[in-house]
């Protein structure tokens, strides 16, 4: 009897611990082949010259593949880096190896998805299977106490049905050790130059250093819970301000280094040797982002629908001009700006400072929100489709949500503050500016 060779496709679940489509591959199969495909279509420029990811994200990216294989290594196995559309490199190494079957992740945003289906139609013709596998939510589909068909529109009815009726399922076992087939060519990773995008600069003034990788995501989800960590209200303290405490976990969340049920359960067994709110705050986070996975789910593309041809043709040069204005930290709104230059020097800011540059940008500029939305793709380490499309639509009033997290910061910029610790360090020249109102001159002294 011949072996049998199972392909797993790594995307974004780049971890060996709780990766359901890692531990099957090692139980039915004699041999495992891990792959990653770096897709140039991710890499692509847009009209502007911009990156679809930019080069922070991208360099967070290249860490996290690294420390994929390098944990693949420890227990015996490897993974093969390709550069190529997925959808001709998998079958040429299905054939290569004698793959009888390959596993994936099922994504749910369309750029995603479409890709998937691509693999999938290829390889069928090799008479292949793609197994899809559903492992990026805290809650299973096949436990929410609904069809995906009738989960709840309202955040908050999601929210008290899912709590009430449903159960997160334990994280499963890590493989002990994997067989991969002879590899001739694992491949190199890329460079940033490779992938066409510039050398990250060092920006002084950061604090946080995120280095991608399974690795370093478990150090950080232990420091989440360390002795002096303060974590705040979910609701209220906690998303007051552009400098206010944040768990930080997001960017590992977003590539999978780290599982949603890896971070619950450690909240779990920290939650009665912390306050109820640090515990709450958490959780209320993991919920938001299921909410915005399920939703994509059940609206596709709907549920971020954009302005229609008309709309989009009442774009003026004025608006391009406001909108470089925000991306570049310009607008004359220190607090605005200051958010802008952090996020641009480090790829993360945490999620006060992200609704407040994204209300601005679409009440106060009346910029299209999906300008904004595709500047953070480029920029976010932790960007996730499901996540960051909802949240500006939600922003932009797109999807008829019954309730809005943004309450906080639909209020008129004119009252954001204007001197801060925070201002002075990401932008230091407002100590020798007068701000005396950002929609009048502004008086340079």
């Amino acid at each position: 009897m011949s072996e049998r060779t199972i392909l797993v496709w790594f995307r974004n679940d780049l971890r060996i611990r709780d990766n359901e489509i890692l531990l099957e591959a090692v139980r039915k199969a004699d041999k495992v082949l891990p792959v990653y495909c770096f897709d140039p279509y991710y890499f692509k420029k847009n009209a502007s010259g911009n990156s679809k990811t930019g080069n922070v994200r991208a360099r967070f990216l290249l860490e996290s593949v690294a420390d994929l294989r390098k944990n693949l290594q420890l227990i015996g196995g490897n993974l093969i880096v390709r550069i190529g559309n997925p959808a001709e490199i998998l079958p040429q190494l299905a054939e290569e190896y004698h793959v009888n079957e390959v596993y994936h992740h099922r994504e749910v945003a369309y750029e995603e998805t479409a890709i998937s289906e691509q693999v999938e139609a290829a390889l069928w013709k090799m008479k292949l299977n793609l197994k899809h596998f559903i492992g990026h939510t805290l809650y299973h589909k096949e436990d929410l106490p609904f069809p995906i068909k009738d989960i709840p529109d309202s955040f908050a009815v999601f929210k008290k049905k899912v709590e009430r009726d449903s159960d997160v399922r334990p994280c499963i076992g890590t493989p002990d050790a994997i067989y991969t087939p002879e590899i001739a060519d694992a491949g190199e990773l890329p460079t940033l130059q490779s992938l066409g995008l510039d050398d990250v600069f060092e920006d002084v003034r950061v604090t946080t250093n995120f280095i991608g990788g399974e690795t370093t995501a478990l150090a950080q989800l232990e420091q989440v819970f360390s002795a002096g960590f303060q974590y705040t209200n979910g609701k209220t303290n906690r998303n007051q301000s552009a400098a206010g405490p944040s768990s930080k976990l997001s960017p590992w969340i977003a590539l999978g280094c780290i599982s949603l049920r890896q971070v619950y359960w450690e909240i779990h067994k920290h939650q009665h040797s912390a306050p109820a709110n640090y515990f709450n705050a958490l959780v209320l986070d993991l919920l938001w982002r299921d909410y915005f996975r399920f939703m994509f789910k059940k609206h596709g593309q709907k549920f971020i629908a954009a302005k229609n041809e008309d709309e989009q043709a009442l774009m003026t040069i004025s608006e391009d001009e406001l909108f470089e204005s925000w991306k570049n930290g310009e607008t004359g709104v220190p607090l605005v700006d200051a958010v802008m230059h952090e996020l641009n020097a480090t790829g993360f800011i945490n999620n006060c400072a992200r609704q407040i540059v994204a209300v601005f940008l679409v009440n106060d500029l009346k910029v299209d929100w999906i300008k904004g939305a595709a500047y953070f793709e480029e920029k976010l380490i932790d960007y996730s489709p499901a996540s960051n499309w909802g949240n500006w639509a939600f922003i932009a009033g797109v999807n008829d949500a019954r309730e809005s997290k943004y309450a906080i910061v639909a209020k008129p910029a004119i009252e954001f503050e204007i001197r801060s610790d925070y201002i002075d360090t990401w932008l230091p020249i407002v100590k020798n500016v007068d701000y005396q109102d950002f929609s009048d001159t502004v008086v340079v002294k």
